[in-house]
Parts: structure tokens; sequence; C-alpha cells
């Protein structure tokens, strides 16, 4: 699986736009409508295999696109064609509700991997391949086996640090191409929500449910709801419509670019207790190299009491700096300490993992021991952290009986959770919003700590029988009509502290409006540069095709508005992009005398001997002015 997932989509791809950043050639979309762009990592499994002469199920390498250009579901091919040449990138029919186009690209990884050979090695290459392509899609799909893909989502999930897009992990039980098959929905369904929803958690999409990796685990071997997440509930059930609980959606609040930490421990393992263990294999398997062990106990957390021998060989183990994470074995449920036979445990220097998976426990573990800033008091705290919505421990912080969405329902005669959940979704953007007109971020806080979506009493229940951790409160990224959030408009007011204040406690910097604006091309638009600072440092890019940006960059350069070129430079955009004519802003500012543009320009390195489609560099149409400026310039320049 050595190679360049850049190169490969150049090969593949008549549209480079696809993986240039800020670069972009090709025919303009022929419809209104803005395009979502997809990467579809393809590693192997079930889905993508084909069934030989005697029916048998084989991966067949360079066959899986092949076959997806002939399922006109999965394919138009009349606009692909039309829009990126007949190899280029893929795209899902269109129908009048949809609000993007959704295009793809696939990568097929060679040679095809079964989920049961699966390494941590292979972690590493996905996520590897998602931070290269990072800036260049909205969203990412995996397509794996399933006996391992709980590991993969797991690890991915924390291997993907200050994520901010969603990646969707998924498969199928029977092969995509199979007259019936769970493999169409399951990547269909997967490519719609990577394409349109603000989600930026690592997910598995299996059996019409959007489920937190870490969190689940695969359950059948034979149902197409193969997978489930015992401890928390879906993030989105995906019916008619798709529904989001938003609430329950875990986000980076740290103010950082999203990068990888591309290494795991590998000296990890799953030890599982039995009746009758003795003490020679708790201590062989407790031996070096072992760093770190995920222990499967009994109920709660509970170990035999009677059993010194065995917690001897434990205690021995966490003294000598071993990390080992207490888990139960039941499917369901959380270890605690309510039981003598747990707490012996807490004194044998074991950690509770409380509600995590195996899976989660295990790839949790590889990931904290290979953190070598981190010293072993702040890996064992960690490890009872949550880091990525992984486990549930302690209470859910204390909701006030009442708020506006709660009493605004009850004056309107509301009474059930759907209904509650429509009005918090008009209300709370609308007081996120005033917050940040306001600049009141002590509102803001107020407002996260509320339930937004649902009447409190109501959200109480819900928690308490799906164990799930309401703590974070409402989403601060919800939508108004329009599709903006409350991010949006702080950047339009420009008040640097409510962006810092929003982006620390989770607001997406990705999320596009109807008019396909993120918050960095408004911060562009009203020339906020220290937002734009700010939220390039938190991961923001630009994100419409080149030609588009160079065009806006040429009409600045033409009016001489540097402020507008500034904004661009700070949020990295290419100060040499062309417009459709390929002109260049240097082209624009030279021809209508904007000196000072010029200059601007030169002092950052613009491309001097651009041409445009007549072949006319910005030398030869400048004005006099201008033209002595450049010609200084191509002087100083020459060797």
């Amino acid at each position: 699986m050595s190679f360049d997932v850049r190169n490969h989509i150049l090969n593949n791809s008549n549209d480079s736009s696809q993986i240039e950043k800020n670069l972009s050639h090709g025919a303009f979309a022929g419809e209104v409508k803005p395009e979502a762009k997809v990467l579809v990592l393809y590693t192997g499994g079930t889905i993508g295999m084909v069934r030989n002469r005697e029916g048998a199920l084989v991966p067949l390498a360079n066959a899986f696109v092949k076959n997806l250009r002939r399922y006109p579901n999965l394919h138009d091919k009349e606009y692909a064609e039309k829009r990126f040449g007949e190899m280029g990138t893929l795209a899902l029919p269109i129908t009048d509700t949809d609000s993007r186009r959704i295009t793809y690209n696939v990568v097929e990884y060679s040679p095809l991997c079964d989920s049961s050979n699966m390494k941590m090695s292979d972690w590493m290459k996905i996520a590897r391949d998602i931070e290269e392509s990072y800036e260049h899609f909205d969203g990412f799909v995996v397509l794996h086996g399933t006996d391992t893909l709980s590991y993969t989502a797991s690890a991915l999930s924390f291997m993907l640090e200050a994520l901010g897009k969603i990646v969707v992990l998924t498969g199928s039980q029977v092969p995509l191409f199979d007259t019936r098959s769970d493999g169409l929905d399951n990547f269909l369904t997967s490519l719609v929500i990577a394409a349109n929803y603000n989600i930026p958690e690592v997910c598995v999409l299996f059996g019409h449910k959007l489920m937190r990796g870490n969190r689940t685990t695969k359950a059948s071997v034979n149902s197409f709801e193969a997978f489930h997440s015992p401890n928390v509930a879906p993030l989105a059930i995906a019916g008619i419509k798709i529904d989001v609980d938003y609430r329950s959606i875990f986000r980076s609040i740290d103010l950082e670019k999203f990068h990888v930490h591309s290494t795991v421990c590998e000296k990890v393992g799953l030890l599982r207790l039995f009746p009758s263990i003795t003490a020679e294999l708790v201590r062989a398997f407790c031996r070096e190299p072992i760093q770190g062990i995920v222990l499967q106990t009994y109920g709660a957390g509970n170990v035999p009491s009677n059993r010194e021998d065995i917690l001897a060989e434990l205690k021995a183990a966490t003294d000598r700096k071993v990390i080992i994470v207490n888990i139960t074995q039941c499917p369901q449920g959380s270890v605690e300490s309510l039981y003598e036979a747990g707490r012996i445990l807490d004194n044998a220097g074991v950690i509770p993992g409380y509600d995590m998976t195996p899976e989660a426990a295990l790839t949790k573990l590889a990931y904290v021991l290979s953190k070598d800033n981190w010293d072993i008091a702040t890996k064992r705290l960690m490890m009872e952290t949550s880091l990525r919505g992984e486990l549930t421990s302690g209470r859910s912080e204390t909701m006030q009986d009442f708020d506006l969405v709660d009493a605004v329902g009850r004056s309107l005669g509301v009474s059930s959770p759907e209904e509650f959940k429509q009005l918090g979704s008009i209300l709370f953007p609308a007081m996120l919003f005033a917050a940040v007109t306001a600049k009141d971020t002590a509102k803001l806080d107020a407002l996260k700590r509320y339930v937004s979506c649902q009447s409190v009493n109501w959200c109480k229940i819900y928690d308490t029988e799906n164990n799930n951790d309401s703590s974070q409160g409402a989403d601060v990224s919800l939508i108004n009509a329009d599709g903006r959030t409350a991010l949006h408009v702080a950047c339009c007011e420009g008040d640097i502290n409510v962006v810092r204040h929003l982006l620390k406690m989770g607001a997406n910097v990705h999320v596009k409006d109807r008019y396909d604006h993120t918050p960095l091309t408004d911060a562009i638009e009203f020339d906020k540069h220290e937002i734009i600072k700010l939220l390039v440092q938190c991961g923001a890019h630009l994100h419409e095709r080149g030609i588009v940006i160079g065009d806006r960059m040429c009409r600045a350069a033409a009016v001489g508005n540097i402020n507008r070129l500034r904004s661009y430079h700070l949020a990295s955009a290419d100060l040499s992009q062309a417009d459709i004519s390929g002109r260049t802003p240097l082209h624009l500012a030279a021809m209508h005398g904007q000196s000072k543009c010029v200059e601007f320009l030169l002092e950052r390195g613009v491309d001097l001997q651009a041409s445009d489609m007549l072949k006319l560099t910005p030398e030869l149409i400048a004005t006099a002015e201008c033209k002595v400026i450049i010609q200084r310039a191509i002087t100083a320049n020459r060797p």
C-alpha cells in the first residue's frame, strides 16, 4: 500500500483541482448548486468483492471503480464526463431537494487488505492518507472489512487529532454489486453524510445507524445490523430523512489545526479473566515487553477476591509502570467499584476503563503509550479521561429546571420530544446569534449549558435510558435557515474574543452555509485579519475552486484593494492564481495602474511571467508606471 494519494488522484482525474490547493482547471460546473467533495479510501473487505466462476467472493484489483461507473445510482455519467472527463471524478445523481452535488474520488489500496489481516501500520497508512488530502475534501469515507472495522475506527478517532471533518467507516455483509446487498445503502448513505453533515468525528455507518466509531463493536456475523453501540445512542439515524442528534456530537475545543499522531505502541494486549485462570498465565502475559494491558473482568469490574496470587502479579506489573485498564466482559454497562472484588483492583494500581469497548480501550492504550511527551502519571490520567467521547464517567452537569425553549414550548402547548427538538432548532441558533451580536460571552456560556433541542425534564429521562453523557450541552454549530452558524456571524461582526470563545466551545470552522460560505469566507469578505489568522490556526482553509478565488482576487487587484489581497494571503491563497481568462491579480493591478497593489504583489513573490489566454504577461499590458515597477522586479530576479 506504498503509494501517494495525491499522485493517484492526479493520475486518475482530469480535474486536478480535487487535490491541488488553489489551482483549478477544467470546465465550470454546469449548474448553480455547489459541489461537495468526498475522498473514498477503499482498503478492502466484502463490500468491493466480486464472485468468481465458482461463486466464491474474491477481491479483484482495479474492478471497484469500473463497476461504480456502471451503476446510475452511484454515478451520474453525463454530468461527470462533461465536468471531469470520461475517467475523472465520480458524481452522485442529484435531485431538486439536494443542496449540493456530491462528487467523490476513490483511492484503491494495493494490495487490497482483508480486515482480519489489518495491522497497526495499516491504521497509520489510513491516517496519513486522510492528513495528506484533508484540505481538499469535505469528508472522508473508508471502505473496510467488518471483522476489525471497530478497531480501525477506534484507533483513527485517537490518531486524528483536532479533527474538524467527518470520517465514516463502512463496509457490508454482502458485496455492493450483488443483487441483494446492504453495501449499496451503506456506501450511498456514507457519501451523503460525509458530504453534507457537520459531524467532526470518526464514525461507523452500518444498518442505517451512524455511530461514534470508538463506541462500536461487531455484534453479528450474518445480520445487516452487524454493529452495535452498546453504551451510547447513535449519532444519527438514516431513514427517509437523516436525523442527527447534534447534542451528542463530540467536538474538539483545542485551538489548533488538524494533525495526525501517526505512531502507536504495539506492546499492548487484551487479557480476559476466566474461572481458575492461573497466576502463571497472568505472570507470562504481564512480562516484558508488554507496556499496557486491557483487563476484561466480570460484571461491574470484579476479580476473584480470594486469588491473592493473581492480584500480586497485577500489582507487580503496575509497579513496573505497566498500565492496566479494567473493563467489563459484558457487552453493555460500565466498570464501577460497587463490590469489594472490584475495589481491590484499585489497590493493585489498575485503572477503571468505565464503559469503553475492548476495541476502544486497546487502541486508546496504544495511542496514549506512544505519547512520549507524557509521563506515566499523565498517561494513567488520560486513560481515565474522555479524549474523544469514548467513555462515560461521573455525572452529567446539572441542568436548570426551565430554559427559554422549555418556557416557549409550554406556552405553545408543545409536549412531545420531537416537537421540542424542532422548536429548539429554531430558537437556539437565534439565541446564539443574539449573544454573538451583543458580544456577550457570558450568555454564550449559559446557552452552552442549556438544553437546546428538548425540554429539560425529557432530556434527563432520555440520557438516563441511553446511558448518554449530556455534559457537552447544546451544539454551538447549530445552523439557521440559511445554514449559517454563530461562528459565521461572529466572523462578520469582527470581535476576535467572541470568535475565540466560540472556538473554545467547539464551534466548527468548516461549516458551509447555503451560499457555500465558511466562517473563513466571511472573515475574508470583511477583511478581519486577526480572525483570519485565528481561523487558520484552528484548521480553516480555502475551499472554493481556484478559478473562483482567482476571480475574486483579480477584482480586488483591479480596484487596488490591498486589504482584500492581504486577507487572501493570510488565508494561504496563491496570489498568482489566475481567473477564467488566465489573468492573475498582477495582470489586473498592472493593467489598471494600481502601482501600490503591484508592489504589494511583487513583495510576496508572485509569478512575473504568468501568461493569460492571449499569451500576454503583466508587463505587456501594464500602464507606464506599473511597467517600470515590474521591469525593475524582473531585473532584480535575474541571476
